[in-house]
């Protein structure tokens, strides 16, 4: 797998999202929401792995939420998150999953709404972001990790995701009070196969992925898995939100709920072995309070930053404020 320096990636990146974005409000002008039919649903699948993969695993699925609901269920893919989101917003998409940071944007930017949770195959309702290394690597944690970081390659994830960037970003990075983008030597961004690939091969010498890519990993590049190591693992984050957007018409909504909440749940061997491939139970229903704790974590890792930057301006000042109110509400949504 070939990869390319860090900042011919964010170039290919910035001119990729601009088209699409141009592309989705294009679409929006033309085909304005009222004129969409209304049993037409783009489901948005955030980019994990590629595009290929996801579809083996996702589209069966959709085929059978199709077949349940009557609606014309058609995935939606993007080379980032953000594009899920901007899609989300325009109405291009109606329906996404998504990890809970690009959640987030997704309720504050793009009119969504959480309606549901995903449960993981062995009945837990959350994950784990880890850095990983290749089994060969004399790096054993993150201390080691930071003593040698100007030698080492870095692979970082997706700035919408919630595991491969948001919580290693605070608990590996800003609460040792070091900034990833200049302590390694090499920096990469790529979603979480792509990461563990990297340090399988030898690529990159540590990277962000979480524990269910690497369970997937066990499965799509068995061989590739057995040579990584986890170095380190955080708290457990909440599992995935499903999100829609709040106009969707209630009809609708009762149709999507309604297969959601039974898929796997009667028994029926091949909707369990479906769910499985996408290592899942099933779903249960949530709202935006599923989203809090990642808010939170937000708003710890940029009060953190700013306390770090000492002698602070009125305007740092006034945010630092906001911010002790805005988590003194969350604090009290989560006791």
């Amino acid at each position: 797998m070939a990869f390319h320096n860090k900042s011919f990636i964010s170039v290919q990146s910035q001119i990729f999202s601009g088209i699409l974005v141009a592309l989705i409000m294009a679409w929006a002008v033309i085909v304005p929401p009222t004129l969409r039919a209304q049993d037409e649903i783009n489901f948005g699948i955030i980019s994990t792995e590629s595009s290929q993969n996801l579809r083996a695993i996702w589209d069966p699925f959709l085929e059978d939420m199709k077949k349940a609901t009557g609606l014309n269920i058609r995935a939606f893919f993007a080379t980032d998150y953000a594009g899920i989101i901007e899609g989300m917003r325009f109405n291009k998409v109606q329906l996404a999953w998504y990890g809970n940071k690009a959640g987030i944007e997704a309720v504050d930017r793009a009119d969504g709404e959480v309606f549901a949770q995903t449960v993981n195959y062995d009945g837990t309702e959350g994950y784990y972001s880890h850095i990983i290394a290749n089994i060969s690597s004399d790096l054993t944690s993150i201390e080691d990790m930071f003593k040698k970081a100007g030698e080492l390659s870095f692979g970082n994830g997706d700035p919408n995701s919630t595991s491969g960037f948001l919580v290693p970003g605070y608990y590996v990075f800003a609460l040792n009070s070091k900034d990833a983008r200049s302590i390694f030597k090499r920096n990469l961004t790529s979603n979480h196969e792509s990461n563990a690939l990297s340090v399988a091969n030898g690529q990159v010498d540590v990277a962000t992925c979480n524990s269910e890519a690497l369970e997937r990993l066990a499965v799509t590049f068995p061989d590739k898995r057995k040579l990584i190591k986890v170095i380190w693992t955080s708290p457990l984050i909440p599992s995935d939100p499903m999100v829609w957007r709040k106009d969707l018409d209630p009809q609708i909504k009762n149709k999507i709920t309604d297969f959601l909440f039974s898929y796997g749940q009667t028994g029926d061997a091949r909707e369990v072995e479906i769910l499985k491939n996408l290592q899942w139970k099933g779903f249960k229903a949530s709202n935006n309070d599923h989203l809090n704790p990642i808010r939170q974590l937000e708003l710890f890792k940029e009060k953190r930053t700013l306390e770090d930057r000492g002698e602070l301006n009125d305007t740092q000042k006034k945010r630092l404020t906001e911010i002790d109110q805005e988590l003194a509400v969350l604090n009290a949504k989560l006791k």
